[in-house]
């Protein structure tokens, strides 16, 4: 059973998880079997949910996974491990708009629903950045950056306001979905101009004419946009085993990731 723990015994989780670490060898690959469960505060208090696969020390590279629309960090219950195995430690989170994937329940969301919170794909832009602000204190190094539908648009804005703190980051079929929250039609890629770490991109090609336009407006040439052959799952289910065309994806997300793991 997982262990859920509140933000004051988050440091002492941490220390312990590197300390158990200390006598591996880096380059060994290792992985968690289960997650461990933590909370910390959004920017308005609102406690955000993450499991933190955290095989590594502080020494390695992290990545920071947010879930797509209606589901939660369960997400990522199949996809962290396997980022373990290639040399990261990895924390997927809850924003307030979601819901449920993998029996996992979006913790973030019933605390907002709770609190009489907003929980619009706009509401969820805090917990992000709050997520960003804690991951880059469980890494020496700049972190790395995964989204997946609506959070992958909204990692847009937030690379660009976080380079200090971010060193590239994979977005999972991006697309302009903020049309009826107000925002102008194109303003992901007007967003997207504005980024300078390296980006991965993939899609579905059913979605490329969505994620096409994100990709062309990024004005630094360090980017990498994956389109698998088979009409493969939105969002990060495309690297599900269940999947079809997932090990293609897997090795075009091995490929980008392969210079951030040492």
């Amino acid at each position: 059973m997982k262990k859920m723990l509140n933000v004051i015994a988050v440091s002492f989780l941490i220390g312990s998880v590197f300390s158990s670490c200390a006598s591996v060898e880096k380059a060994e690959p290792k992985k968690v079997d289960a997650p461990v469960t933590v909370s910390f505060p959004s920017q308005d208090g609102l406690p955000v949910t993450a499991d933190m696969y955290m095989p590594y020390g502080n020494d390695a590279p992290l990545i920071l996974l947010c879930h797509r629309a209606n589901w939660s960090r369960g997400e990522y219950l199949e996809i962290a491990p396997k980022l373990n195995l290639l040399g990261f430690n990895a924390v997927a989170i809850d924003q307030r708009s979601g819901k449920t994937k993998n029996n996992v329940d979006n913790a973030t969301k019933l605390a907002a629903e709770s609190a009489g919170k907003g929980t619009t794909y706009l509401d969820a832009v805090q917990d992000i950045q709050s997520a960003i602000d804690f991951a880059s204190k469980l890494s020496e190094k700049k972190i790395i950056l995964w989204g997946s539908s609506y959070s992958s648009s909204l990692g847009f804005t937030l690379v660009k306001s976080n380079s200090d703190k971010i060193a590239a980051y994979l977005a999972f079929s991006p697309g302009e979905y903020f049309a009826d929250l107000g925002k102008a039609a194109d303003w992901i890629a007007t967003e997207a101009k504005d980024v300078k770490v390296p980006v991965f991109v993939t899609s579905r090609p059913s979605e490329k004419k969505d994620a096409q336009p994100i990709f062309d407006a990024i004005a630094q040439s360090d980017k990498t946009y994956f389109v698998p052959e088979t009409d493969s799952k939105h969002g990060s289910q495309a690297l599900y085993e269940a999947t079809e065309g997932n090990a293609a994806s897997w090795k075009a997300v091995e490929a980008f990731l392969a210079r951030f793991s040492k």
